[in-house]
């Protein structure tokens, strides 16, 4: 398993995972590479590069369109608009091994999800907010779905690869579904599934997201750092 020192690769998330095991979702440019349209609008930029890096990139993604550069640490030159800004963290799960997946809590009522449920997907997200989510972004890892009549209530996904690690994202709940465990059953079923492969955890939150922050850390993950997630417009 990756150690807890061997964190580099998470500096780069974005970079790191379109450099390796997205590599098949990459559009890239010279120094710049961002998702395929439809599964994601992550973008990343060689700092080595400079300015020139933010010039692939805006010929990458065309006049006038959305870079979302995650928490990428260098900033675009004065000609692209700044469209949000948004303070955040980095957090890694610290267990040294995972959740037991045979205990009768994990997994329980939990059902895979792929193309045929991203209508669903997509009202849940909709209804929800967690984050950012297109409709091949279920392309990017494993989801896991709870039901309740059918219906979709909860869900939780993989996105970010980077190499040694998986993210975990898109973790949403119905409004009328809360209160039920539903998140704590598919993020523990989805931490033993990562741990299982030989990969460790990690997720980051929005700093003003306390809810979510004091049930991570109940999960056992524990802030890396701190990060600054922007997004901007190209010229």
């Amino acid at each position: 398993m990756t150690g807890l020192s061997d964190t580099v690769a998470l500096d780069d998330p974005v970079g790191q995972s379109l450099g390796g095991h997205h590599a098949p979702l990459a559009r890239r440019l010279g120094g710049a590479v961002t998702y395929v349209s439809g599964v994601a609008s992550f973008s990343a930029v060689s700092a080595e590069q400079g300015s020139a890096a933010w010039a692939d990139l805006a010929k990458l993604l065309g006049p006038g369109e959305f870079a979302d550069m995650f928490s990428c640490p260098v900033m675009p030159p004065p000609d692209w608009e700044p469209v949000f800004v948004l303070e955040g963290r980095q957090m890694i799960w610290a267990g040294d091994s995972g959740p037991d997946p045979s205990r009768a809590e994990f997994g329980s009522g939990v059902a895979e999800l792929g193309a045929e449920s991203v209508p669903e997907m997509l009202d849940l997200i909709e209804r929800t907010r967690p984050g950012p989510f297109r409709p091949r972004t279920h392309e990017l890892g494993t989801y896991l779905g709870v039901r309740d009549g059918g219906a979709l209530v909860a869900m939780v996904g993989e996105r970010l690869k980077p190499p040694g690690w998986t993210e975990i994202s898109a973790v949403c709940t119905a409004p009328e579904a809360r209160g039920q465990g539903h998140a704590v059953r598919l993020l523990r079923t989805l931490i033993a599934r990562i741990v299982a492969r030989g990969d460790r955890p990690f997720l980051h939150v929005a700093e003003a997201n306390s809810g979510a922050l004091a049930l991570y850390e109940r999960l056992g993950f524990e802030t890396r750092r701190h990060v600054t997630f922007r997004g901007f417009r190209t010229p």
